[in-house]
């Protein structure tokens, strides 16, 4: 008499098996299998995008149902291993049939690092409580979410057109998951720029010497840099997304422009706070 192998429920893959061969009838293909089996069918409860999205902004006013921990850990894993944070994507897709957080602890300790690094670049520009208020009010709603929605938009309607492939009906990327790609590879360049290049802005990069030109210019290229992979990570470990590599070709883009900025002499960061002084 043989048994039959049920996959467990944390399995990114789905296996079935036959009662009388005891081996199994279905196996990984080439594409990423979405089923759970019976509760694929309950899961289309948050199927709309009007549902996905009151669910997640209910969820922004009870802290006590946020994973404050697990938001924390993907933050870190950001830096260090951020393909283990989009592996966690996958298991939600598996499990709430959905790739977006449906979670905003992110987004809210995301929120909090803004307030602790404008305060901050506030303090190195030496300006008033009333203008670092200001500051975070452009640096959360124009740098980043406003920004944001403009590449998300623009990502989601190119992978859509152009890397989606059309194997099976209904595979698409959501706008809400690109929106989450932008905000996981913001939260690295937020880091750089706002709080490791602090500790330089006034004893080096801004002043008139090429060096502080290249100092600040190299902060920059790294934290661009480091954006575009995340975002190269964020939509190849979607399984009916392909030629993903396309958009790893604005790491050219942006080394070319950084020997202009140099040869040029521009260094950004002093651009950035001249931008930031007139704008508060």
């Amino acid at each position: 008499m043989t048994s039959s192998y049920a996959s467990p429920p944390g399995s990114v893959y789905s296996y079935a098996t036959s009662t009388k061969s005891g081996r199994s009838i279905s196996s990984r293909n080439s594409e990423f299998s979405y089923t759970v089996g019976e509760n694929h069918g309950r899961n289309k409860l948050c199927n709309t995008a009007g549902e996905k999205s009151y669910k997640y902004l209910r969820r922004l006013i009870r802290f006590r149902q946020m994973d404050f921990e697990f938001a924390l850990w993907q933050m870190m894993h950001l830096f260090v291993s951020p393909q283990k944070v989009y592996r966690n994507f996958q298991y939600r897709k598996q499990t709430k049939n959905q790739f977006a957080r449906d979670d905003p602890a992110f987004l809210v300790l995301l929120s909090l690092c803004f307030c602790v690094t404008s305060v901050g670049f506030g303090l190195v520009m030496r300006l008033s409580v009333k203008e670092i208020f200001k500051l975070l009010l452009w640096v959360v709603f124009v740098d980043c979410i406003f920004v944001g929605i403009i590449i998300a938009t623009i990502m989601w309607l190119l992978t859509n057109r152009f890397m989606v492939h059309m194997s099976r009906l209904g595979q698409d990327i959501e706008w809400a998951y690109a929106f989450d790609v932008h905000l996981n590879a913001f939260f690295p360049v937020l880091m750089i720029l706002h709080c490791l290049q602090l500790f330089l802005i006034n004893p080096l990069i801004d002043k008139e010497y090429f060096i502080s030109t290249v100092v600040g210019n190299t902060f920059w290229l790294v934290a661009l840099g480091y954006y575009i992979y995340i975002t190269f990570l964020g939509y190849s470990v979607l399984p009916f997304v392909k030629k993903t590599v396309a958009i790893l070709s604005a790491l050219i883009v942006l080394f070319i422009a950084y020997f202009i900025t140099l040869a040029c002499r521009w260094n950004i960061t002093r651009g950035l706070l001249w931008f930031y002084k007139h704008r508060v």
